[in-house]
């Protein structure tokens, strides 16, 4: 076979998959049991971590996220665990110390992350550096990730710039990180060939199937020299989940691009999760609608998951019939705030003052303090400066955050540590406290009655948020 270029897989079903379809409700148990099958299929990497895993461990399973990432690694001896990492807001909602960040990237590699994929919602170098430098004083591998997006101020051009900027800052990798599934078949083909002509390190994509077109951007971007894409094993896959793993494998067997892994133990790693995918079908954690197509993804630039929260916000504000008015409101106001990607949590941000404008008849009558934030600076720099006299109408005489908005964060893990010591039983519990405040100090409880031999669910009445 001439110019073989085989192509690598991360697996995603122990984190993006189950998070995308079912709220990111699989249990370590159910994990645990396909660890081994997955470690011997050749994935470049499992990610099995990181994201909305660690909010859900401790909120809805009194789990130790800690322990299932130390359960997982004892059982996949050949392939290395990646995680997913929010910058400067880690796994949480806002911006941490840079203590916090150093020492939970420390603690992440010593538990078993191998790989860790970084990244910011604004794309704002300056909120990865101290989670990127941290990863390589650790000797982990480094992934920067860039969030991509469409809109009048973004192209390929500006991708391949920030992909440059990261390979300097000491990336090992890059992914293309495309959330909201708007990476067009021939676009990823033009993007992944200029990217691969600027930077000498690898390039992953990540995309969503939300659109119906993601197997088809994978095929252009494996044809223009990608090296590595993310799947999940067929029973989570596709809706707002990843293409399936086997299909891309049968798809580019016998070809320049042939994964060589085996079909054969695919099948029975499907199997497995079969039954479990059936059980949340059951309880109604999987809803149908997650498996959808929905091309509005392409058109209003809106992931699934931004969809479905604007639709029940306007529910409970009884202004259904509102819908398609936000929904040609977001862009606006996406304009208005800079431009910014629509991820968690900006995605939220911008999707929540859009209904407030659409719903109060007059926009900006009333703005939301994370809105307030944004403009402010609190998350970032945005990607174009935003207007100066929209700014003053939605700040005021405020002054605005220029510089990297954590350089205004004092260190904070001994504050942590104090307040709670009496639950400390290891050093990661910090970590937990740290991210979760109180939903930790709810699963703490639960853990000490565990213990002590009393019943455990008298300890924690159990948080009913769900994670983002």
């Amino acid at each position: 076979m001439e110019n073989k270029r085989p192509v690598k897989i991360t697996e995603t079903i122990l984190r993006d998959a189950h998070q995308s379809l079912i709220a990111t409700r699989m249990t370590t148990d159910e994990i645990l049991g396909a660890v081994e099958m997955l470690d011997n299929v050749g994935f470049n990497a499992l990610e099995a971590w990181g994201g909305a895993t660690f909010d859900s461990c401790l909120r809805f399973l009194n789990e130790d996220p800690w322990e299932r990432l130390r359960k997982i690694k004892a059982k996949a001896k050949k392939t290395p665990i990646q995680m997913l990492f929010r910058g400067q807001n880690i796994l949480g909602y806002r911006h941490y110390a840079d203590d916090v960040v150093e020492y939970f990237v420390q603690k992440s590699i010593a538990n078993g992350v191998d790989i860790i994929r970084i990244f910011d919602a604004l794309n704002d170098v300056r909120n990865l550096k101290t989670a990127i430098n941290a990863a390589i004083k650790e000797k982990g591998h480094v992934q920067a990730a860039i969030s991509y997006t469409i809109s009048p101020v973004h192209n390929n051009a500006s991708f391949v710039e920030l992909a440059k900027q990261l390979e300097s800052m000491g990336a090992n990798s890059i992914c293309i990180k495309d959330m909201a599934g708007l990476l067009t078949p021939y676009n990823a083909y033009e993007l992944v060939t200029a990217m691969k002509k600027a930077v000498k390190i690898p390039i992953e994509l990540h995309t969503h199937y939300t659109s119906g077109v993601a197997s088809m951007t994978y095929l252009k971007a494996i044809e223009a020299g990608v090296d590595i894409v993310d799947c999940a094993m067929s029973p989570f896959a596709m809706g707002t989940s990843q293409p399936p793993t086997e299909s891309l494998v049968a798809t580019l067997k016998d070809t320049p691009y042939d994964t060589g892994l085996d079909l054969g133990l695919l099948s029975d790693i499907a199997d497995y999760f079969r039954p479990i995918r059936e059980k949340y079908i059951k309880e109604g954690v999987l809803n149908p609608k997650s498996l959808a197509v929905d091309v509005n993804t392409l058109k209003y630039q809106v992931p699934g998951g931004m969809l479905s929260n604007l639709i029940s916000q306007l529910k409970q504000l009884g202004a259904e019939d509102k819908f398609q008015e936000v929904l040609k409101e977001v862009p606006r106001v996406r304009e208005d705030a800079g431009f910014p990607p629509l991820v968690t949590p900006t995605s939220q941000i911008v999707g929540s003052q859009a209904v407030f404008n659409v719903v109060l008849g007059e926009r900006y009558k009333n703005v939301t303090k994370e809105f307030r934030g944004l403009v402010k600076g609190e998350y970032g720099k945005t990607p174009v400066e935003i207007k100066p006299e929209f700014v003053k109408r939605i700040i005021g005489d405020e002054k605005r955050i220029t510089k990297r908005p954590a350089d205004d964060i004092p260190n904070e893990l001994d504050r942590f540590r104090s307040e709670i010591k009496e639950y400390i039983e290891q050093d990661e519990d910090v970590l937990s406290y740290a991210l979760f405040g109180q939903v930790a100090v709810k699963y703490f409880k639960f853990r000490q009655a565990g213990r002590l031999g009393l019943d455990p669910e008298l300890a924690n009445a159990g948080d009913k948020v769900s994670p983002m």
